[in-house]
């Protein structure tokens, strides 16, 4: 089953995104069947397959069932069910929802695959304290039943390591610049907590100032706060806010909503904004640009991250 994505919702601020939900279900301590909900950003997905021949890796981490060849490539299989800590008893997940993003491509074994949906940001909550937040981005709510949106760069980062954040190199973080980072105020935006760490580690150890929101909301609000208090003090909003770096997978409001009121408010309009997303592909980097984003890296891209921060924060 190939996977059409609606490319519309990555080139423009609709603030819409499509879901594939997908089940892994549990078995209780009865012995009955719980069914569990799960979503994934359509434009992750590449296809849905039928399990095929598999083969053992040696050694593999817990969590990497083996790897598959489809069509003249070797992709590594992830069991999902392990991963999320699931108690699956003699259930067999048969069915691969093939990913691509980060620049790879990996499998997920799940047990049903139902349909795609349509909704807004706006309908996607962040994940409560009763769910593995780790592991958990977003939650939405449906008539009968909660769909979780799960961190696929967390879980991909940690058992693909040509996947994970590549290290920042200590001739990045004391490389010369024109300017005192400590001046410098940042705002990142992520709603995985796993990569907006590293994200704000990364700036931190150049010298940076950091503040952290954890979805386009939250950060539109503290853009807010920062245009009254500039207009409180009689100063450019850019001496109390360099720049914005955004994720565009976000619940509430996407980083593409996000840039895009940025570039509509008159005092923020010149704010620079760096995109750093697992989507960002040569296609969806020339759309955003559009949009108004200043520069677009593609995870997990980190030393190029203090390195735009440099050219684009020197105001």
């Amino acid at each position: 089953m190939a996977i059409a994505s609606n490319k519309i919702l990555l080139e423009s601020d609709t603030n819409e995104l499509e879901i594939v939900e997908f089940r892994i279900d549990e078995v209780d301590g009865q012995g009955n069947v719980v069914p569990c909900y799960y979503g994934v950003n359509v434009a992750k997905v590449r296809e849905i397959i039928r399990l095929p021949q598999l083969s053992r890796v040696v050694n593999a981490k817990p969590g990497v069932e083996g790897m598959i060849k489809l069509r003249e490539k070797v992709i590594t299989i992830i069991n999902l069910a392990m991963v999320l800590g699931k108690n699956t008893g003699d259930m067999v997940a048969d069915r691969v929802v093939v990913l691509e993003f980060n620049n790879l491509m990996v499998g997920v074994l799940v047990h049903s695959v139902s349909r795609i949906y349509r909704i807004s940001w706006k309908n996607v909550e962040p994940p409560s304290k009763s769910v593995h937040s780790d592991q958990v981005t977003g939650l939405v709510k449906m008539d009968d039943r909660i769909i979780l949106v799960l961190d696929f760069e967390k879980i991909v980062g940690e058992l693909c390591s040509e996947s994970a954040l590549r290290p920042l190199d200590q001739d990045t973080i004391h490389q010369a610049v024109e300017f005192n980072r400590a001046h410098k105020i940042v705002l990142v935006a992520d709603d995985s907590a796993f990569i907006r760490h590293t994200m704000c580690s990364a700036l931190r150890s150049a010298g940076y100032v950091v503040e952290e929101a954890e979805d386009g909301a939250a950060a539109w609000d503290m853009i807010q706060r920062k245009i009254a208090e500039s207009e409180m003090q009689g100063v450019d909003v850019r001496s109390i806010l360099s720049l914005l770096i955004t994720d565009v997978e976000m619940p509430q409001m996407d980083g593409l909503h996000l840039t895009s009121l940025v570039r509509k408010t008159e005092t923020v309009k010149e704010l620079p904004v760096v995109i750093f997303s697992s989507l960002a592909s040569d296609d969806n980097k020339r759309k955003w640009i559009g949009l108004g984003a200043n520069h677009i890296l593609t995870k997990p891209d980190l030393p190029n991250l203090v390195k735009v921060a440099d050219q684009l924060a020197a105001y």
